[in-house]
């Protein structure tokens, strides 16, 4: 009896074994990649491309970089986080959560004024411009404290003098995409999204590109998590060669590698 206990134990051992080993090579044939809102568009794309040349399942999460930073520190199981702004990135950096060798400035984009297609407004990026009085409505962006794009355009409308008077009418989204979709709806008169948004959509029309100098740098990091795989790792790189460089500049972005 006592043998065939020892036995029994080393085919549950080999069995457990087996089954490690099963889990550990499906989930390297799978990249889960984190990516801010606004890459919606270039990284599917870019994904679609690259499942079928290697036979891997890229999985892909769009939101707000600081959503999707915070579900990384919570343990959400991402292999890739690319982030619209460094400050998220740094964030999960000091948190431990990323593989810090990694962590590189893939690409830059502006920041735009956009309007409802066909109501347009006059626009001078002066000092003394009146930009609370240009339209009537509400502008919309991403939220001013912790959305990358509501950020650029909080310091933007701060630089230009513009920020205390319209203020009252800034609407706060959750992320650059919903703050493009509304002003498609014509929810609200203008908005601010980057320019890369702007450009996937035939409902807005660009009114003013804000002046690099108005905002800080708008720089798209990218990082493997402490969870990525051997996968994870080879899709990183292709985020940065050549073929995913012109898919990137398809849509507006300047490709900083």
């Amino acid at each position: 009896m006592k043998l065939n206990h020892q036995i029994n134990r080393f085919f549950l051992l080999i069995l457990l074994c087996f089954a490690l080993n099963l889990n550990a090579a499906e989930s390297d044939k799978k990249v889960v990649v984190f990516a801010a809102a606004s890459l919606t568009n270039a990284i599917t794309e870019i994904a679609a491309i690259y499942e079928k040349e290697n036979s891997i399942e890229i999985q892909t999460s769009f939101a707000s970089s600081s959503t999707l930073a915070k579900q990384i520190e919570n343990g959400a199981p991402a292999d890739i986080f690319i982030s619209a702004d460094t400050k998220w990135m740094q964030y999960l950096k000091e948190k431990n959560a990323l593989n810090n060798t990694s962590i590189t400035n893939l690409l830059g984009n502006r920041l735009v004024l956009i309007a409802p297609k066909g109501k347009s407004f006059k626009i001078n990026a002066d000092k003394s411009f009146n930009f609370a009085n240009a339209f009537e409505g509400k502008l919309c962006t991403g939220e001013t404290e912790s959305v990358p794009v509501g950020i650029y355009a909080k310091q933007a409308l701060k630089s230009l003098g513009w920020w205390d008077a319209i203020r009252p009418r800034i609407v706060g989204t959750q992320d650059v995409r919903a703050a493009l979709v509304t002003v498609e709806r014509v929810e609200c008169a203008a908005g601010i999204v980057y320019e890369t948004d702007a450009k996937v959509s035939d409902k807005v029309q660009s009114l003013m590109v804000f002046d690099k100098n108005s905002h800080e740098p708008i720089l798209y990091p990218l990082s493997l998590t402490k969870h990525n795989n051997t996968s994870a790792m080879h899709f990183y790189d292709y985020l940065k060669s050549d073929q995913a460089k012109k898919i990137f500049e398809q849509y507006g972005f300047q490709f900083l590698k």
